[in-house]
């Protein structure tokens, strides 16, 4: 096997390691304000449901990870392979773009687009080791994958990620816009404008660059999936900022379908509820972290290949070519 260049060494947008330094200090200014309470572990109950031979973790360690957060420094490992899942040429002979790509549901989604045919690039920050897991993951199902570090805040960035994406591929059929910044506040008045930039320019901004410039890219058949959340549908009180911009990529999402419908381009979101991602325990506390996803009638946050699978249904014009518009909840909630 011929030793490749770790990503690291590849060519990068310069700020990608300034911007994790800047979202580490927004993690570690909030963490010298959590009150300091001792948590509830709630009462008694019976357990988390299952709905399937597939039995997912219910009891979440107490750890606590520095910021953008990486799965190989995860005690538990997500699960993302779906050994269940088998491939059936959903997506063959397309090309796929993932931000957010390295770890959690971005990892899972490219995975899967690898297993239904499409060859995948990968956008993100600066989680290297990751990244080249993931790398390695979509080359083992028999598909070539592109690995872009770089900060999606920066427009010249996105618009030079589809570019090397059309490149090395030759096209560009599908855009998931996946990457994003979290963090919680117990007060309004926590979150600082330095903060409110970095989540608004991160989930939003980098949306609608990174669209923008692969629009130009697609043709008739493509799609656009934006991932938004369950706080965008309902809010939440410690995530003011940020559910604020899921509520925003959610309107983005109609919008910008019934925009490019006449191009034959489709435009939906996934919205997830909580999924066992670097992203939330890089967000709470350890003391919190451990009653992730408990609110939901499963009792347990999703795992990220439980999602993926919503990605690829999206993506398929085979599946849902006469879908366009929709925000899909995938939330492990009645109603929601």
């Amino acid at each position: 096997m011929d030793k490749k260049p770790k990503a690291k060494d590849s060519a990068r947008s310069p700020g990608t390691e300034a911007t994790a330094e800047k979202q580490r200090e927004l993690q570690r200014e909030q963490d010298r304000k959590e009150p300091n309470e001792s948590g509830s572990g709630g009462g008694k109950d019976k357990g988390a449901p299952r709905t399937s031979s597939q039995k997912y973790p219910e009891d979440l360690p107490a750890q606590h990870l520095q910021k953008p957060g990486q799965e190989a420094d995860m005690q538990l490992k997500p699960q993302f392979m779906a050994p269940k899942y088998r491939g059936s040429g959903k997506l063959e002979g397309m090309a796929a773009l993932v931000t957010g790509g390295d770890s959690g549901i971005g990892r899972a989604v490219a995975v899967l687009f690898a297993r239904e045919g499409a060859d995948v690039a990968i956008v993100y920050l600066a989680s290297h080791e990751d990244a080249e897991e993931t790398k390695r993951c979509v080359e083992k199902e028999g598909r070539r994958c592109l690995l872009i570090p770089g900060d999606v805040k920066d427009a010249k960035f996105c618009q030079q990620s589809v570019e090397k994406t059309v490149k090395e591929f030759g096209k560009l059929d599908i855009l998931v816009n996946n990457a994003a910044f979290q963090e919680h506040a117990h007060d309004l008045q926590d979150i600082t404008d330095e903060r409110l930039d970095e989540t608004f320019k991160t989930n939003i901004y980098g949306y609608f660059y990174m669209a923008r410039a692969a629009v130009p890219h697609m043709k008739q058949g493509a799609s656009i999936i934006n991932t938004g959340s369950v706080v965008g549908l309902k809010g939440s009180k410690k995530l003011l900022d940020y559910s604020a911009t899921k509520g925003a990529i959610h309107a983005f999402t109609m919008s910008l379908a019934s925009s490019l419908i006449e191009k034959g381009i489709r435009v939906n979101a996934v919205a997830p509820g909580p999924v066992w991602t670097p992203l939330n325990p890089a967000d709470q506390s350890a003391r919190e972290i451990v009653e992730f996803g408990k609110q939901t009638e499963f009792k347990r946050p999703a795992q990220p290949e439980e999602l993926s699978p919503a990605y690829v249904f999206l993506a398929a014009p085979a599946c849902a070519s006469y879908i366009t518009g929709i925000v899909l909840p995938v939330t492990g909630t009645v109603g929601s």
